[in-house]
């Protein structure tokens, strides 16, 4: 029996959006499809709101936005609905880190994204999530075990180069669970879709959880359903299948 899908929550990079970053024709028309019979569609995304909200306005969404991998539930309005913060000593400690292990790093914080140079003072903002990429496994794997030492860190990543770190437990499945309760929805009603570490937890709790086709291998291990590309609709493609 098809089971009824009340929410689509969509990954971003790697899954939604091509790799120039645009959202297909044919994927725009298929989630326009999918809003027009009353399903929700949100965007659960790594990103930070301001690199998100252009896609949920041009796509018209009407309820949600996850961003920094569940450190905020925003409305589309734009209104705070959840937030989970790292301190600031901690995040001084991983950019050290990083920088000890010649990682290319990133930091976002509820005002902007700092990326290669830090803050004059990491105390002054409030810290969503630090980010660091490398080609050089090795390096990735020394700074995976350095942050396996401080507590309260969940870690993750949005492609197997990066590793990103937001507080324990935040995910983009808890963020979820948030939602659906203010949509009065299951988790057994989501369809989730995504591509990398950082979707893992959301596909293994959404009622259809669907890989992309560009996918980690875990993913595609952990889904239900292995869909197309992101370059070749993917996306519209579950949404056809399991939705529609």
């Amino acid at each position: 029996m098809k089971k009824e899908i009340k929410l689509v929550a969509l990954d971003m990079d790697g899954t939604l959006l091509t790799n120039e970053h645009e959202v297909s024709d044919y994927t725009k028309k298929v989630i326009e499809k999918a809003l027009e019979k009353g399903v929700h569609v949100v965007l659960s995304t790594g990103r930070w709101l301001q690199s998100c909200y252009p896609y949920a306005v041009t796509l018209k969404l009407p309820s949600y936005l996850i961003t920094s991998n569940g450190g905020e539930i925003y409305t589309v309005e734009k209104e705070i609905i959840e937030q989970h913060l790292l301190d600031a000593d901690t995040m001084e400690k991983m950019w050290t880190l990083g920088k000890e292990i010649g990682l290319s790093m990133w930091i976002v914080s509820t005002e902007g994204v700092f990326r290669e140079t830090p803050p004059r003072s990491f105390q002054d903002y409030k810290w969503l999530k630090f980010g660091c990429d490398s080609y050089d496994k090795e390096k990735l794997d020394k700074m995976v075990k350095e942050l396996s030492y401080i507590e309260g860190l969940e870690l993750t990543n949005s492609l197997p180069t990066n590793l990103e770190a937001n507080p324990k437990g935040v995910s983009k499945a808890s963020a979820l669970e948030t939602v659906c309760k203010k949509l009065d929805f299951t988790m057994q009603e989501v369809m989730a879709v995504g591509d990398s570490l950082n979707d893992m937890k959301m596909i293994q709790a959404a009622g259809i959880g669907v890989a992309m086709g560009n996918a980690q291998e875990a993913i595609k291990k952990a889904a239900d359903y292995v869909t197309d590309t992101n370059n070749n609709d993917g996306v519209a493609k579950a949404i056809e299948r399991f939705v529609l």
